[in-house]
């Protein structure tokens, strides 16, 4: 009976001993994972901020909170894509939101947290920059600076897979002719009309080669 505390004790030393030993080895290492840990809380922190100020309609700061994190991120979570389409929305800024959102729902669809507000924020930022443009052709407004996601390196999500934009997902693309539809095998995703989250990312910057 008396012996389970030094087998205790004894478990806990090895532990340690191996931890310790471990650290020592690389040390380095270690402490670059502890940095990129404290990145990563830094930067949650920068995001969360930014929706605080969001909702309490300090458009502005948030936009450079939001910003700042996608100019540190590796890559850019799908909420983020929503935050900063919605709050560029208040911005005015009408084709960056209509961009970001547009990506949250290429990500998420219709199953995501916020797929319902961003689909209907997406149809109000393209309605307001629809009338933006034929207001631009009456008189020249100086331009915003655009953050655009082509930018970004996409974060697709746990499944690392996303339908494609460009067939929609269906594989096929088809096109309205003078007599009947006409068919072309999507040459971009696979035979499920998907796209890995890399190839999906090199489509975005237009860097994605054609498979025919």
């Amino acid at each position: 009976m008396k012996a389970l505390p030094v087998i205790k004790k004894l478990t806990i030393f090895l532990l340690l001993s191996v931890s310790f030993t471990a650290f020592a080895q690389d040390p380095s290492s270690e402490y670059l994972r502890m940095q990129e840990m404290a990145k990563k809380r830094q930067l949650l922190q920068q995001l969360d901020s930014g929706v605080v100020l969001m909702d309490k309609g300090e458009y502005e700061v948030a936009d450079k909170k939001f910003v700042y994190v996608l100019n540190n991120v590796r890559s850019v979570p799908s909420d983020l894509t929503f935050y900063f389409g919605k709050n560029s929305f208040y911005l005015g800024k009408y084709k960056q939101s209509i961009d970001w959102l547009t990506k949250y729902i290429q990500l998420k669809g219709t199953m995501g947290q916020f797929s319902g507000e961003a689909a209907n924020l997406l149809k109000d930022a393209e309605g307001e920059f629809l009338k933006q443009q034929k207001a631009q052709q009456q008189q020249d407004e100086k331009k915003t600076e655009e953050v655009m996601s082509v930018h970004y390196d996409i974060d697709c999500g746990p499944s690392g897979k996303v339908a494609c934009p460009v067939c929609k997902g269906n594989h096929v693309i088809i096109r309205k002719g003078p007599f009947n539809d006409e068919y072309k095998t999507c040459p971009y995703c696979d035979e499920h009309g998907v796209l890995t989250c890399e190839e999906y990312n090199k489509l975005l910057k237009g860097e994605l080669k054609s498979k025919f």
